[in-house]
């Protein structure tokens, strides 16, 4: 049988992590993280991640593996999970893959260009171009550079723009084709499930799992990094809504409020990007035995 990676998608709140644990436990391997949010060791509730028990269950890579102090981009983390998938497939046959960032499940599997280094001081100059001008100014400046880049990364979310104008300005390159210029041919066999199930039903798990978050102590977390509010990685869902409480701009109410919102927002957008991908074999409320039957079945034929 040849070495096989399987990735884990769908929408936050959907049940990856679990399922990938089931997954992972069954075949008796590793998990790999590919969730941007959950490489932060700081940002624990808030995104998310296994809980310590899960963790002890089956050994997790690239989970809290650095500080939100740190700059980690897409290149840093291919180049580790490729280390690691080397170590691993010495000794496993299938190796589980869980999250839902597109962006660095495809850099995974079919490799990008090699991103050059961001100054901070650029870095610094368009997180003031954010705060003085708006998010609008960034979005114009960047689709000038870049004309098709609407249609490959959220325009809405800050980090994400300005992540695509530090590139184009380091590598007088285009964004959209350095992130297009994949290898045609993966650089591993592999499969990629994703997950799903009603839109109703997905809302209610969101709200809930929020809700579960600010008891668990989601206001003390983020309180506990508010020196670090400006570091790009804590410009997402559920740090910077509650940054708006404790400035006392809103009511603790109406931004956890905000937070179910932007959740559902974001899982709809994770929905849109891999559902354009026909790679993801869907499965609707799966139970583990039917993944299995699958990963086996697919094992035996490649």
């Amino acid at each position: 049988m040849k070495k096989l990676l399987v990735f884990v998608v769908g929408p936050t709140a959907i049940g990856k992590t679990s399922t990938a644990i089931d997954l992972a436990t069954h075949f008796n391997t590793e998990i790999i993280s590919c969730d941007s949010r959950q490489f932060y060791k700081e940002m624990n509730i808030g995104t998310a991640k296994p809980s310590p028990n899960e963790i002890k269950k089956i050994k997790h890579h690239l989970v809290g593996n650095i500080s939100v102090n740190k700059n980690y981009n897409i290149s840093k983390f291919t180049n580790d999970a490729d280390n690691i998938l080397k170590s691993l497939l010495d000794k496993k046959n299938i190796v589980i893959l869980v999250g839902g960032s597109g962006l660095y499940i495809e850099s995974l599997i079919f490799g990008i260009d090699q991103i050059p280094e961001v100054s901070m001081d650029l870095r610094n100059k368009l997180n003031n171009d954010l705060k003085n001008n708006g998010i609008k100014f960034l979005q114009d400046l960047l689709k000038n550079m870049d004309p098709e880049i609407s249609d490959k990364i959220d325009m809405k979310n800050p980090r994400r723009v300005i992540r695509a104008l530090e590139i184009c300005l380091t590598s007088k390159k285009k964004y959209s084709q350095i992130i297009d210029k994949t290898q045609k041919t993966p650089k591993y066999d592999f499969l990629c499930i994703g997950l799903d199930c009603n839109r109703k039903e997905l809302y209610e798990v969101i709200d809930k799992r929020v809700d579960s978050m600010v008891a668990n102590g989601l206001v003390s977390e983020v309180r506990s990094l508010y020196n670090f509010r400006k570091n790009n990685a804590l410009n997402t869902i559920g740090y910077k809504e509650i940054f708006e409480y404790l400035d006392g701009k809103d009511s603790l109410e109406n931004c956890v409020e905000k937070i179910k919102v932007n959740s559902r927002r974001y899982a709809k957008r994770q929905l849109t990007w891999f559902r354009s991908k026909n790679y993801v074999k869907w499965f609707d409320k799966p139970n583990v035995e039917e993944l299995i039957n699958y990963i086996e079945i697919n094992q035996q034929s490649t």
